[in-house]
This record gives C-alpha cells, structure tokens and sequence, in this order.
C-alpha cells in the first residue's frame, strides 16, 4: 500500500485495506467468535479516519484485527495481533518527554508519540493481559504499555511479554529503547 499523509485513504487504498481485514479476520475465528464482517466493514465504511489509522497499523506490521464488540457503545475493538511487536514500531523509547530528555543517541520516536500520530492507544497492562487469552503474543520481543502516572513521573514505564507460559510486566527508563521493544495499539471504532 502507498503511504498516504492526508489522514484518509484513497478509495483503492480502502479497498486493499479492507480486503486484508477482511482475510485476518475469516482466518482467526477464534479471535471474535459470533461477530459478522458485513457489519464490521459497515462500520469501518462509516469512520474513514479509523480506516485511516487501521492503515497505519498495518503498514507498521501489527496485523490489527477485531477482537471484541461492545453491544452497548455498538463499538468494536481492533488490536495490533502481530505475534511479536510490530516491526514498524520498535526501537523507539516510551513517550516524547523520554525522547526529548535523550542527549546522545536519541530513538527515531517514543511509543506515546507514534501512537498519537497514528490515532491509536498503546495498550494498557489489563488489555495487554487481555490480548494474551486469545493468543501468545511477544514470544521474542516486548511491547511498551501506558504506564501509570506515578511510575512515570519517577522516570519509569513498563513494558510487557509472554515468556514461560507467563504474561510478565516490568519496568525500564522510559528513555530506553531496544531493538526488540515496540508497542501494541487499540483502536475503537
């Protein structure tokens, strides 16, 4: 797909977006048992700007697929669902202010910041363990998680990862960064 700066997709674009969400979703039942695709992709039709940002998921490699509906709100729930960080998003620290307070050998970009420029959420500890019920995820890599404001206004943030069968959370500087550490988005449309 061609990267597209205006914050909406062109209607070829729309159209190979939604053909892949489409295959995603028909190959991983077990991610959304009983919902339908027609009224997914209705929905989807109707907010071009979470097209957009479902773009900008995939173009970053996190695979994003539904992985539940909210009848009460009628909103439904995408999720990065790539079996490690998504590759587009790694090697970036936590959030701007970590970025920022970098003097030498600064990231290309912080978690918090990319997230806000793709219209997403990075996933929080209880969706990320949330995530981990319907599949292993970060097997060989990590994902940074929205920190709790008093860890972080001590200079820390968490991250997460499946190791041992077991969904773990730990912390890091926020201005750290590595290779194999990226981050998860939601997105509710």
């Amino acid at each position: 797909m061609n990267k597209n700066t205006s914050n909406q997709l062109t209607a070829e674009q729309t159209i190979q977006l939604l053909a892949v969400l489409k295959t995603r979703f028909e190959q991983h039942k077990t991610r959304h048992e009983g919902l339908k695709w027609a009224a997914i992709q209705a929905k989807l039709e109707a907010n071009p700007e979470k097209l957009w940002s479902l773009n900008e998921m995939e173009e970053t490699e996190g695979e994003p697929d539904v992985i539940s509906y909210n009848p009460a709100t009628d909103e439904y729930c995408f999720v990065d669902c790539s079996a490690e960080s998504p590759k587009g998003r790694r090697s970036i620290c936590y959030d701007p202010e970590a970025l920022e307070s970098r003097k030498e050998h600064k990231p290309k970009h912080s978690a918090l910041g990319m997230a806000a420029e793709m219209g997403i959420e990075v996933l929080t500890e209880a969706q990320y363990r949330k995530l981990q019920e319907i599949g292993k995820f970060d097997a060989k890599t990590s994902s940074w998680l929205k920190t709790p404001a008093g860890i972080r206004e001590m200079g820390g943030a968490i991250f997460g990862d499946w190791r041992y069968g077991t969904v773990f959370t730990y912390h890091n500087g926020a201005e750290s960064y590595y290779a194999a550490r990226g981050f998860r988005g939601i997105l509710i449309v």
